[in-house]
């Protein structure tokens, strides 16, 4: 079974992700919040830190194993963020290899990069869910802040890291907005929603997914993009020169066809509909971030959260 080295995720334990905007949390501190208290609902105990108020202690506790405790609750959090990957067959292009994360697919990027996040949240008391989707929600957990639902997350992330196999592979066209769209109305509370998808619809698609991404803006929600690709063979086309079959890992459609003969109109189609992406991101005031796996996972991720923690 493939698994999220630890070591991979640790370098970014000095690290934050921070909301942008105010959260509907309860904990003040890392982010800005307009509410104060918390739920009566007890999650778990955590060590004492010297300087915080004592009025949570666990002096129960204290007394059986004379150290302090202190409650905490499943609503004590100043962030709620809810990690959505698009899990639709093309982002397990290339699919020729066995994916690792010093040479990942696209899907295991996503993978590696929402369990770096989990990571971080859980270092900062934040609660944190993982959505899987298609074209329907696939998995939808709850949003907890405990050691337990971390543990949760990861053994859901690490099938994702499991290479390619055709022949378990049924066709499945690409639909995320209407997802996207569920994923709005079930989030009660503003949040942080993280999303990675290699954005690659049809244009008629593309649309109802701006549209979906408006709704979650409209909700209140602070959005993250990760727009993912493999630039070499996805956009720039670079393979032999000859004929290649293409087998198109969502329909399972078969084309033989010579790379150097539509590369030009390709290219150009390709630019168009990133760039659509782009656009639309930064109008509804998405942070929009392009990812080219063939660039390696820290030279994407580390510059990224070391911006935002410069710029929040």
């Amino acid at each position: 079974m493939a698994t999220l080295r630890k070591e991979n995720i640790e370098v970014y334990k000095s690290l934050d992700i921070l909301a942008r905007q105010v959260v509907e949390g309860f904990i003040t501190g890392l982010h800005k919040s307009p509410f104060h208290g918390f739920s009566v609902e007890f999650a778990e105990h955590r060590l004492y830190n010297a300087g915080e108020s004592t009025k949570n202690i666990d002096w129960k506790l204290y007394g059986r194993t004379d150290k302090l405790f202190v409650k905490r609750y499943e609503e004590e959090t100043n962030l709620r963020c809810q990690l959505v990957i698009d899990n639709s067959k093309s982002m397990y292009f290339p699919a020729d290899k066995q994916p690792s994360f010093e040479h990942p697919n696209k899907i295991t990027f996503a993978a590696y990069a929402t369990a770096v996040l989990i990571e971080l949240l859980k270092k900062q008391r934040d609660a944190f869910g993982l959505t899987l989707l298609s074209d329907k929600i696939d998995t939808m957990t709850e949003i907890r802040s405990s050691a337990v639902h971390q543990k949760y997350m990861y053994q859901l992330l690490e099938p994702l890291l499991l290479p390619y196999d055709p022949e378990k592979a049924s066709p499945q066209k690409t639909s995320i907005a209407e997802p996207l769209h569920l994923i709005a109305e079930k989030m009660r509370r503003r949040s942080l929603v993280v999303i990675f998808t290699d954005g690659w619809v049809d244009l008629q698609e593309q649309e109802k997914v701006f549209d979906a991404l408006r709704h979650l803006k409209h909700c209140k929600h602070e959005v993250i993009l990760f727009h993912i690709f493999d630039q070499d063979k996805e956009i720039d086309l670079n393979y032999g020169n000859r004929p290649y079959h293409f087998i198109d890992m969502e329909t399972n459609a078969k084309l033989k066809i010579h790379p150097n003969e539509i590369a030009e109109r390709y290219k150009a189609m390709a630019a168009k509909q990133a760039e659509a992406i782009k656009r639309h991101a930064i109008q509804y005031n998405i942070d929009y971030i392009p990812v080219d796996i063939n660039r390696g996972f820290h030279q994407v991720l580390q510059p990224y959260l070391l911006k935002r923690n410069r710029m929040a």
